[in-house]
C-alpha cells in the first residue's frame, strides 16, 4: 500500500523544547522532523502536532513550528492521542496517518496503536522517530511493526507523496529535501 496524499495526514509526537536533549539523537530528530515538515507544508499535506503536557515539557520546537505552516497544534495528559481524545476531525477522517515523533516506544507506539484500532492505514517514519535509547526505539519500531504499521523513512514518504517525477513540485522537493538535505 502507498500513501495517498488525498487520503493522508501527517502526525508529529511531541517533539519539545524540555524533552528533544535526552534523546539519542536529538541533533538528526531535529533536523530531519524540520526537513519533513517543511516539504509536506510544500506539499499542502494536513499536518497535526501533538504536544504532551506542554507546561511541564514545554512546546514544541519553535523551528517546527514555523516549517509546519498551517499546522494544527493539541495538547494532551495522556501518553496516546487517541486516548487523549485530543486528534482534530480532519485527521480522523483520513483514511492513512504518518506518524513521527519522540518517544517511539511511548506516546509514538501508544498512538499508533490507538491508531490502527481505528482502523487507520499507519505509516510510521522510523528516521524521524527517536527515544533515549536505540533500543527503545528499536523495540516501539518493532512492535508498531508487528501490529501492522507500516514502517517507512522520510524519502519514501515525500516520493509517495509525489508520486511521480512529473509532480510540479518534484525537482525543488527532490533538490531541497531529498538529495540536498544534510541529515
Amino acid at each position: 500500500m502507498l500513501i495517498d496524499p488525498r487520503q493522508a495526514t501527517l502526525l508529529v509526537v511531541d517533539i519539545q523544547e524540555r524533552l528533544i536533549g535526552a534523546m539519542s539523537d536529538p541533533e538528526g530528530t531535529r533536523a530531519r522532523a524540520r526537513g519533513l515538515l517543511a516539504a509536506t507544508a510544500e506539499l499542502e499535506l494536513p499536518t497535526v502536532i501533538s504536544e504532551q503536557y506542554p507546561k511541564g515539557l514545554g512546546p514544541t520546537l519553535a523551528e517546527l513550528k514555523a516549517a509546519a505552516t498551517g499546522a494544527e497544534i493539541v495538547e494532551k495528559l495522556h501518553f496516546s492521542c487517541v486516548a487523549a481524545e485530543c486528534l482534530p476531525a480532519s485527521l480522523l477522517a483520513r483514511e492513512q496517518v504518518i506518524v513521527c515523533g519522540m518517544e517511539t516506544h511511548v506516546c509514538v507506539l501508544q498512538t499508533v496503536l490507538g491508531l490502527l484500532g481505528l482502523g487507520k492505514q499507519v505509516f510510521v517514519v522510523e528516521d524521524v522517530c527517536d527515544s533515549r535509547t536505540p533500543a527503545n526505539k528499536a523495540a516501539g519500531l518493532a512492535r508498531m511493526r508487528d501490529a501492522g504499521a507500516q514502517i517507512v523513512t522520510r524519502e519514501m514518504v515525500l516520493f509517495e507523496l509525489l508520486g511521480s517525477a512529473s509532480h510540479p513540485l518534484f525537482r525543488h522537493i527532490s533538490k531541497t529535501y531529498i538529495v540536498g538535505d544534510p541529515s
